[in-house]
């Protein structure tokens, strides 16, 4: 069957020396991979640099029941990403990116909702030009909303702890290991609040950006089943340094 989708590229990996696999995130199908070509010149209609962390693409693909590789057709650009690929920071930013969607976005069956949310925001992130060192903050903030784990914010008050592992902030420290103290349950009711309209008002030290980030990958390891160590996060940190 060939039918054309708008894709998101999540992964790609050799699977011999004539083929990549590319693990996309669709309109049409939800997530699936493609077997691609290697090697090929400019003209190809599948050409290699099309298929970078986060490029957003309109294909003509063609997919065949209970086969778990398909085939994409045509393949362009839905709109360019020169400073994605060409600015070193937002680079970086949609490496990690790409690595935290590529095990977290699983499902096989489209879902309108977030294939927009994941389109709107990498246009943001290449059009962006201030608060783009809390880009990657507020996108994994607001990715919770379509993962269906986003914490309860409006049960914040001043000296409340947060609770990782039920999202709520309570009155006393849980019964668990997982919850933020009362300085950290603060700022992170202050990040609930970022948007990406608002991330450029928000400051943070190394230190506190550090914090804030590994604490919001240990909330999406309690809450989604067999979630690793995100490897492209050194490299972040190191750049941000």
């Amino acid at each position: 069957m060939l039918c054309k989708t708008r894709g998101i590229v999540l992964h790609a990996i050799p699977y011999n020396d004539k083929y990549s696999i590319i693990y996309m995130y669709t309109e049409a199908f939800g997530r699936v991979s493609y077997l691609v070509a290697r090697g090929r010149g400019k003209k190809s209609p599948v050409a290699k640099a099309l298929f970078m962390p986060l490029s957003v693409v309109e294909m003509e693909v063609e997919h065949l029941n209970k086969r778990d590789l398909h085939r994409i057709r045509e393949t362009k650009l839905c709109y360019p990403l020169t400073d994605l690929f060409c600015n070193p920071l937002k680079n970086v930013l949609a490496l990690f990116l790409s690595e935290v969607l590529f095990r977290v976005v699983k499902d096989t069956e489209p879902d309108a909702r977030l294939f927009e949310y994941l389109y709107e925001a990498i246009r943001l992130l290449e059009f962006a030009d201030e608060g783009v060192a809390n880009f990657h903050l507020v996108f994994l903030l607001r990715l919770l909303h379509y993962m269906g784990i986003y914490p309860n914010a409006d049960s914040y008050t001043a000296g409340t702890y947060f609770d990782m592992l039920n999202g709520v902030f309570a009155d006393c420290i849980p019964m668990h290991r997982h919850y933020l103290n009362r300085e950290e349950s603060a700022i992170f009711a202050r990040l609930l609040r970022i948007s990406f309209e608002n991330m450029s008002l928000y400051t943070f030290s190394r230190q506190d950006r550090v914090k804030i980030i590994n604490r919001i990958l240990e909330y999406y390891r309690l809450h989604l089943p067999d979630f690793p160590e995100i490897k492209s996060l050194a490299v972040m940190q190191d750049l941000f340094d």
